[in-house]
């Protein structure tokens, strides 16, 4: 008995031509990368979500609040995205920069006149820097009010406040680099005031400066602390802080727990979100 073939819309040269998109899904490639139902059943978005190395970090449901932008105000998510924009654009600085004076100096002024969109990418990387200290700022101030801070969070909240400290000391150390007169005198008022700091004042403001005042020795340590060592140390905790808001759940859950307690009322639904 003769096997019945498939309709002419349903072959593989069909799909090919009009329909790419369906015949790559049907691939073997496609299969073997994605082994998880479509995202259109409750099982599917889960299966979605657990299978995604980005969308893991991502609850399958959320409350209803969360999806308002009002609720959040999306600073937490205008903060990283400003600090990948920090991330991408001080890469493409570093290519024409050099630590050590009076070449610093001619290399921003170069950076101005010569080099493509150089003025463009530093302004970008300067107002970027002005914006996500304001933008943490916020954020903390955000979650503060809405006592987003409390139980079961308290460590989350210290991370948030380390990340705002490490997001200063990111634009202090920037601010030598230009090596201006500027960024000199200002970086000198800043470590005489760190030099006032009980019992290590001094050896902080040694520490900083690699000397008793500002040199090329301060230039190269403020250098590496700001292209290096604290952007490495913030995209862990940054890391770790997005983690844990996702597992200690929604400050919104909390108060919608104490209302149900007070009225005596039964629990909302929540909102399926496709991830």
């Amino acid at each position: 008995m003769a096997t019945e073939r498939p309709p002419i819309k349903e072959r593989s040269w069909y799909l090919a031509m009009f329909h790419p998109g369906r015949s790559f899904k049907r691939s073997e490639l496609y299969t073997s990368a994605i082994r998880h139902p479509s995202p259109t059943t409750p099982r599917g978005r889960a299966m979605t979500s657990f299978h995604n190395f980005f969308l893991h970090l991502y609850p399958v449901k959320v409350p209803r609040e969360i999806v308002k932008t009002r609720t959040t105000l999306r600073l937490g998510f205008i903060a990283t995205t400003l600090y990948m924009i920090l991330f991408v654009s001080g890469m493409y600085l570093m290519f024409f920069y050099h630590p050590a004076p009076p070449g610093a100096y001619f290399d921003m002024h170069a950076l101005s006149t010569t080099v493509s969109f150089g003025q463009f990418v530093r302004n970008v990387h300067r107002w970027s820097a002005h914006l996500m200290v304001l933008v943490v700022f916020l954020h903390l101030m955000r979650v503060f009010y809405a006592g987003a801070y409390r139980a079961p969070r308290q460590f989350n909240w210290v991370f948030g406040v380390v990340l705002l400290v490490f997001t200063l000391l990111m634009s202090f150390t920037g601010y030598l680099l230009p090596w201006d007169q500027l960024s000199y005198w200002a970086i000198t008022v800043g470590t005489n005031i760190a030099s006032y700091v009980p019992v290590l004042g001094s050896q902080v403001r040694t520490l900083l400066l690699g000397g008793n005042e500002v040199s090329a020795a301060t230039l190269l340590r403020f250098y590496v602390l700001h292209i290096y060592f604290i952007p490495a140390v913030m995209t862990v905790i940054l890391a770790i802080h997005i983690w844990r808001v996702r597992k200690d759940n929604f400050a919104v859950v909390d108060r919608r727990a104490d209302e149900r307690d007070d009225a005596g009322a039964e629990p909302r639904e929540v909102a399926d979100v496709d991830a």
